[in-house]
């Protein structure tokens, strides 16, 4: 028999909740439960089963602790686990078709650990995964689930992350040595070229438009060459590449909202469990 106590599903997801939602008021409404409900669940994994305090409370904002830290990750690992553990016994045979788009870019930093243990999980599901641009993809109604990048105010779905626009050259590329400056980007189509375009301009930089494409790996790969500079996304910057900015000339870039959004379908099991897959891996 073990010595310690049970760590409940439910206290776990409050908890997840309350360090995703900043407050114990906004979580209560993420799981259903009042705000002195909440408190009780907290109070109890606090004081009687970890003995550990795992929040700062600042006023209504809460902050995790360092022992809060630790035990987000393991919360968030265990939770998953435990989803996967009643789906695939509840439903060990779910077969289907899930469709999702998503921007070149996010297919390649994004899906490949999403789509692999999501297959583990439901290997008798077919995904198709369709690659075009944010705005081309928001324009189809076939899609199941919809990756794209948002403005910030024009926001729409569920946000999965939110990331700055970064310069980014090979390494003993000099930008501010080359006048115009070269760029690699993507097509017109792309509302963070115009950010960039509008940037540069701001700050009287003069820029031409080098290379264009829909394809991330292909400006990448001029970008590589050291042919150009391009603009993107701070996560999908690699190793290979090194960030710019203020020491090099160039000015600071927004930031953008990476969003989910669903079909217009009725929901279905097979969609709703991909979506949570699909939260879980832009975190």
């Amino acid at each position: 028999m073990s010595q310690y106590q049970s760590l409940d599903a439910d206290v776990l997801r409050t908890f997840v909740a309350i360090a995703e939602q900043g407050g114990f008021t906004r979580a209560g409404e993420v799981v259903n439960r009042t705000q002195s409900a909440v408190s009780m669940q907290m109070k109890r994994l606090e004081e009687d089963i970890l003995q550990r305090p795992l929040f700062e409370r600042e006023g209504r904002q809460v902050r995790l602790t360092a022992e809060g830290q630790v035990l987000l990750g393991y919360a968030r690992r265990i939770l998953k686990l435990h989803g996967e553990v009643f789906n695939t016994l509840r439903m060990p045979h779910m077969v289907g078709l899930v469709r999702i788009g998503t921007p070149d870019d996010y297919a390649m930093r994004f899906l490949p650990s999403i789509l692999s243990s999501f297959a583990k999980a439901y290997p008798l599901v077919q995904v198709e995964v369709h690659c075009d641009t944010s705005r081309q993809l928001m324009l189809r109604k076939d899609l199941d689930l919809t990756i794209v990048t948002r403005e910030p105010g024009n926001e729409i779905g569920q946000l999965l992350r939110q990331e700055r626009l970064v310069w980014a050259a090979a390494e003993g590329f000099c930008p501010h040595e080359q006048r115009p400056m070269p760029l690699a980007l993507f097509n017109t189509e792309c509302f963070c070229r115009a950010w960039t375009c509008n940037a540069l301009e701001t700050q009287g930089i003069d820029y031409r438009v080098a290379y264009t494409s829909p394809s991330l790996s292909a400006i990448f790969a001029v970008v590589t060459a050291g042919l150009a500079v391009t603009a993107q996304l701070q996560s999908l910057i690699g190793g290979n590449l090194r960030v710019l900015g203020e020491a090099e000339g160039l000015p600071e870039l927004p930031l953008a909202n990476v969003m989910l959004v669903r079909g217009g379908q009725s929901p279905s099991p097979i969609t709703d469990c991909m979506a949570q897959y699909i939260i879980e891996g832009f975190k």
